[in-house]
């Protein structure tokens, strides 16, 4: 897994972050950022955006399977949001 921050992309905006993304070949990308979806338009880009309800590794761990599974259904442009519970 590549995090924003191993590239020095931490510090983007989420119109840029999904620009330099898209530039370097990355076909998805997975937030916890619940408003990106209304910040940005995805119509006409090849990056699917999946958005996990919380960013809590101890519960994003309990659920890697649901996770991997909307990871397998997306397809490109598209906005997919996953309900993590304890």
């Amino acid at each position: 897994m590549i995090k924003a921050k191993d590239r020095g992309w931490d510090t983007l905006s989420n119109g840029d972050l999904l620009m330099a993304a898209e530039q370097a070949g990355f076909d998805m990308l997975i937030t916890a950022d619940k408003n990106m979806r209304y910040q940005q338009n995805l119509v006409g880009r090849r990056i699917t955006l999946v958005v996990l309800s919380t960013p809590q590794w101890p519960i994003v761990k309990l659920h890697v399977d649901k996770i991997a599974a909307v990871v397998n259904a997306a397809t490109a442009g598209s906005h997919m949001e996953v309900e993590l519970s304890a």
